[in-house]
Formats: structure tokens, C-alpha cells, sequence
């Protein structure tokens, strides 16, 4: 077998930059990663000391000095030293992310190993209901500011959101390269914002620093019981956010994450939350809305339309990584082939796929119209985040044994502490399943049912075809007869198995006696990296004069593109006409059999996720007018 090496290698988006760029990237970063975590500030410190009781008991400092710490460490353990410091060096090759950890974890492992793939399969499907929630809550926060300009427009505030978010989701379909410029310097002068309000406040009493001290923190909890749990359940609503800047390092590399966070998103968001203490406790009417009463009247509406921008960028970036993360699902068959359309012409990452924004739009409308406002939301919004990352815990210490090579004595002494703090956050999460929680929880279900479903469905058909299909070597003697008929042209046909007659190949024999001039069997590879070099695209071996078996190998963050292979391997000397090719596809009915291997539900869910998956012409890219389809029934 021998593959392509002289096709020059394409130029990909890495987390390799080079240094000239780090200020651009970073700044470009701070819209895209931070926009999230950066919009914290408009709920977060308001539903801590809801929950310490401030609306019922009136404002104690020991509680708001309790709650800053609380959320000072949060930020500096669990962004900082566990993602910004740790987690950002456990990339497979520049990639971030559940699933890209999932993939260097079952690579570092050297086998399939169940208990990795479920993790990640839960990770993955938590992450959905994050998806849905970020922007229901952080538009629904941002136009609340209205109220606090005029208390009139209270009825308003519900339709206003919504009509932003049909906005949103309606125009993800133009692409958003052009407007993405802007996230970056806008989000600057948003945490600029953040920044200027939160010393405004502070300078009327320094001695809120003192929340700096982890004693507060300690104290708080130590001296609340359930309380304290129960707060810490709202503290955490500061980190949500912080698996963006794992999962979206490819984009932008680990340094430029890392200055932009260190040196603006998080001293700008402790000097919001410090400012909202210090009003608090000079003002303990405030506690309603602390963040838009940090600022004088005059500006609120400056204010109001700065957080409602910067919550419609922060769910931009979570839209487009509902995207990504289902693209690489799809790639790593996690999930059926759904239809990609690509938005950019220079940026592969920019894609657009309306199964997914379709769910995610009437998902996040139910949400706005279920629970009415962002109070009630964020009973619902922390355990998806809080699960997300007790499983990238989880992960990292199979990564840090078996990839980065130390002992399973240091790399659990490493993850473990930041494991144990991502557990209590959960447990405290998880005592508002009753107000909300329930619904992450319920979504998540849905996804991993799906997910597994599809998996235990597609290995068992491959099982199936492999247990019944000749080998490969059976037929080629039979192929050089001059009782099989020379068709002009090229035939491509796809089969997953390259070892064995694919059924499309059979079935022409069978029916026609013929075969093309020239044949080539194309096997579609993932691989457990993001990205595929150029020179290691295609391998080629040749079976007999009129048939070749080629491989195309994908990394499971691109999107497979048989033309454009075709068109390169014609640049380098093979001879056929793409117009005179045609494509032979397999087209399989599935029917549910009486003695099937899977549950009757999960059949019929199998069965129902295959029928509505894209065809292989689709997400192949493969010309419409150039597909022969021949149809096999299969039962399940």
C-alpha cells in the first residue's frame, strides 16, 4: 500500500501561531472564549446572596464578604490553575475540548475502553444542555436591566428577549466571519465596563479586599451547613463559562487564552463582583439587580445595551460550539451524519448545520417562556457545567498517566483536588433539581440515550455485514473474466469495510455482468486527531489492473471531502474524467426484526435516527447527479 506524500500540505489553524499574532489572537479570544464566563457577573453574585438568605435577613458582611471569597477562589482554582494552567497543556494536537479529550484519552489508553466512552458521551451530551440554557439566561439577565431604567416595561422584557434570540438563531445560517471581527474589541470594552463599575463602587470602602482571605470562604461554609451548600450551588454560576477556553483553544492556541484571561477577563470580573459587594453593604436595597445599580443613572442605558451585545456574543460562541461538537460527534459516530453547510470560504471551523439550530432555538424559547426569568433559570444552569467538568477531571487523569507518561500516584495527586472541589459544586448543584435542575439532568439523559443508541446500533450493523459479507480476495480472481462486460468510465464505490465485497459491487455484478473500466473501492477513516496532514490524506493500493482500494484518512474536527480528494489525485497523473465517474452507494432500508439484539424502543430509535440521517452524497459532498444508489434491506 503506498500513500500521497507529494501533494503540497495545506496550511490548517493550529494552536501554532505564530508570535507576531499573539495580541490579535488574543484580543480575538476575549469574544469568542470569555463571553460566557464575561456575562457572569450580571446573575452570579446576585443569586449567591439571594441564596445566603439577603432578600429575607437583611445584608450581614460576614455573608458578603463569605460569598466574594467564595467566588474569588472559584475563579482562581477552578479557571485558573485547573484550566488556564493545566487543562490548556492537555490538548490533542492544538485541540481542546470533552471530545478531543475523549479521543487523546482512548488513544493514550491503546484499546476502546467503555468506561472512557461514556464519559465522554456524558460530557458531551451535558454540554447540550449548557448550549441551551446560556442563551436563554444570559439574554433574558442582560434585557431585565430595563426594569431598572423604567419598572413599566416589565411586560416587555419576555418578547424583547425573545425576539433577539429568533434573531440570533435565523441569522447563524449567513455565517458569522464578518461580524466575529468585531467580538473581540467589543468584548474588551465590555470588561472595561466591568472593571470601571466595579472600582467606582469599591473606592466608597477598600476593606471589601479583605474577601481576598479564604478564611471568609472557609468560615461561610463551615458556619452555614446546608446553606452554605446551597450558596456554593449559586457561587458556581461565576465559573460557568470556563470549559469554553478548553474546548476553544484550536481556535486560538493556549498563550493567547491564557494572557487574555490573566490579564483582563479575570481581574476585570473581580473587580465587578468586589464593586457589587461594596454596594450591597453600603446599600442593602441594591441587592435586586447589583450589577446595573453600580452605575449612575445616566449611563444604565449604555450599560443595558453594552450586556445585551455581550450576552448575544456569548451565545454565539456557545452556538457555534454546539456546532463543532456535534460536527466531531458525527465524525467520531457518536451521532447519525446530519447536513453541514460551510458559512466561509477562508475559515473550515465557520460552519452552519440547521438540524441543531433548529433544536437549540425551540429549546431555548421553552426555557425563556417556561421559566420566565434569569432568577428562575439559574436554578437549572449548574449542573450541566458542574458534570462537564467532573468528567473533564475524570479524563485529565488518564491523559496525564498515560499521555503525558507520570505515575497514577502523581497525576491522580494532581486532578484530585480539583476533582473533589468540581464534586461539591455538583452535589451543591444538585440540590436544585427540584427548582430546575431537572432539566439538564433530563436533557443530558436524552442526548447519552441517542448517542448510545446510535453507537451499540451502527457497531452492531457493521457486525452484521462483516459476519455475512465474502471476503474481498474471493472475488478478485473473477474480476479479469471476459464474461464480465467493460463499462466505460470510473466507478467509486464506498464501503466501510475494504476487506470485504461491499454490497453495492456485488449487486451490480449480479444484475448487470459488468464492471467499469476502472474501480475504486473508498474507505472513509476517522482518526483520534483533530486534523490530517495533506501527505497523509489518501492511501492507495492496487488490486488488480482494473480495481484500486483507496483510504481517506480524517481527523474527527474535519469534514470529509471526496471531490476535492478526486481532484488532486487527477492533478498527480490519474486519468478519468469526473463527469464519466460514478458513485455506487449502499442504501440501506433497516426493518425491525422479531428477534433483534437491541431492546424493541431502542431499535425503533435506531431505525428512526438512520432513516433521518443525511445520505453519504450529502455529507460526502458528492455530486448529486453522479450517485447510483443500490438498496439492501436489513433487519435490526
Amino acid at each position: 500500500m503506498t500513500s500521497i506524500t507529494d501533494v503540497p500540505e495545506t496550511v490548517t489553524e493550529t494552536a501554532h501561531h505564530p508570535q507576531s499574532s499573539l495580541p490579535a489572537l488574543s484580543l480575538a479570544a476575549l469574544g469568542v472564549v470569555y463571553g460566557d464566563i464575561g456575562t457572569s457577573p450580571l446573575y452570579a453574585f446576585r443569586e449567591a446572596m439571594h441564596a445566603a438568605g439577603v432578600a429575607h435577613g437583611g445584608v450581614e458582611r460576614a455573608d458578603v464578604l463569605g460569598v466574594l471569597s467564595l467566588i474569588t477562589w472559584a475563579l482562581l482554582l477552578i479557571v485558573t490553575v485547573k484550566y488556564v494552567l493545566i487543562l490548556l497543556h492537555a490538548d490533542n494536537d492544538g485541540e481542546g475540548g470533552t471530545l478531543s479529550l475523549l479521543a487523546l484519552a482512548q488513544r493514550a489508553m491503546g484499546r476502546p475502553s467503555w468506561w472512557i466512552v461514556l464519559l465522554g458521551l456524558i460530557g458531551a451530551a451535558l454540554f447540550y444542555g449548557d448550549a441551551a440554557i446560556t442563551p436563554a439566561i444570559s439574554v433574558l439577565s442582560a434585557v431585565e436591566g430595563l426594569k431598572v431604567i423604567a419598572p413599566g416595561l416589565q411586560p416587555f422584557i419576555l418578547p424583547i428577549a425573545a425576539v433577539i434570540i429568533i434573531g440570533l438563531f435565523l441569522v447563524q445560517n449567513r455565517g458569522t466571519a464578518a461580524v466575529a471581527r468585531l467580538f473581540g474589541p467589543i468584548m474588551l470594552v465590555w470588561f472595561a465596563m466591568l472593571a470601571a463599575g466595579g472600582v467606582y463602587r469599591m473606592m466608597g470602602d477598600l476593606s471589601i479586599l479583605s474577601a481576598l482571605n479564604p478564611i471568609h470562604a472557609v468560615t461561610f461554609v463551615a458556619g452555614n451547613g446546608t446553606l452554605g451548600l446551597i450558596v456554593l450551588g449559586a457561587v458556581f454560576l461565576a465559573v460557568t463559562g470556563a470549559e469554553a477556553l478548553y474546548a476553544d483553544m484550536g481556535h486560538f492556541g493556549r498563550k493567547p487564552i491564557q494572557l487574555a484571561w490573566l490579564f483582563v477577563a479575570f481581574p476585570a470580573l473581580l473587580l465587578n463582583y468586589y464593586g457589587q459587594g461594596a454596594l450591597i453593604l453600603s446599600q442593602p436595597e441594591t441587592h435586586e439587580n447589583p450589577f446595573y445599580l453600580l452605575y449612575p443613572q445616566k449611563l444604565l442605558p449604555v450599560v443595558v445595551l453594552m450586556a445585551t451585545v455581550a450576552t448575544i456574543i456569548a451565545s454565539q460562541a456557545v452556538i457555534t460550539g454546539a456546532f463543532s461538537i456535534t460536527q466531531q460527534a458525527v465524525q467520531m459516530k457518536l451521532l447519525p451524519r446530519m447536513r453541514i453547510r460551510h458559512t466561509s470560504d477562508e475559515q473550515q471551523g465557520q460552519i452552519y448545520m440547521p438540524a441543531v439550530n433548529g433544536v437549540l432555538l425551540v429549546a431555548v424559547l421553552l426555557l425563556v417562556a417556561g421559566f420566565g426569568s434569569s432568577s428562575a433559570l439559574a436554578s437549572a444552569y449548574g449542573i450541566s457545567v458542574t458534570g462537564t467538568m467532573v468528567v473533564t477531571a475524570i479524563l485529565a487523569m488518564v491523559v496525564i498517566h498515560k499521555h503525558w507518561g507520570l505515575s497514577l500516584g502523581l497525576s491522580v495527586a494532581i486532578m484530585l483536588p480539583f476533582l473533589l472541589i468540581d464534586l461539591v459544586f455538583l452535589g451543591a448543584n444538585l440540590m436544585k433539581v427540584a427548582e430546575g435542575g431537572w432539566l439538564p439532568l433530563c436533557m443530558a439523559a436524552a442526548m447519552v440515550t441517542i448517542m448510545l443508541t446510535w453507537r451499540r446500533g451502527t457497531m452492531m450493523l457493521q457486525k452484521k455485514e462483516a459476519d455475512t459479507a465474502l471476503p474481498m480476495k474471493t472475488l478478485l480472481p473473477q474480476l479479469e473474466s471476459e464474461s464480465i462486460a467493460a463499462v466505460p468510465g470510473t466507478a467509486i464505490i464506498l464501503t466501510a469495510s475494504p476487506d470485504k465485497i461491499p454490497t453495492a459491487l456485488l449487486h451490480s455484478l449480479k444484475h448487470f455482468k459488468a464492471l467499469h473500466e476502472q474501480n475504486i473501492l473508498l474507505t472513509i477513516n476517522t482518526a483520534n486527531i483533530p486534523r490530517v496532514s495533506e501527505n497523509d490524506r489518501v492511501e492507495i493500493e492496487t488490486l488488480t489492473p482494473r480495481l484500486r482500494r483507496v483510504t481517506l484518512n480524517y481527523g474527527y474536527g474535519e469534514e470529509p471531502d471526496v471531490p476535492k480528494v478526486l481532484m488532486q489525485l487527477r492533478r498527480m497523473g490519474w486519468q478519468f474524467d469526473i463527469m464519466s465517474t460514478s458513485f455506487l452507494l449502499s442504501r440501506r432500508r433497516l426493518r425491525l426484526s422479531t428477534r433483534s439484539n437491541m431492546p424493541g424502543w431502542q431499535a425503533r430509535l435506531f431505525i428512526w435516527l438512520s432513516r433521518n440521517s443525511a445520505g453519504p452524497s450529502d455529507y460526502f459532498r458528492i455530486p448529486a447527479g453522479r450517485v447510483v444508489e443500490i438498496g439492501t434491506q436489513v433487519n435490526v
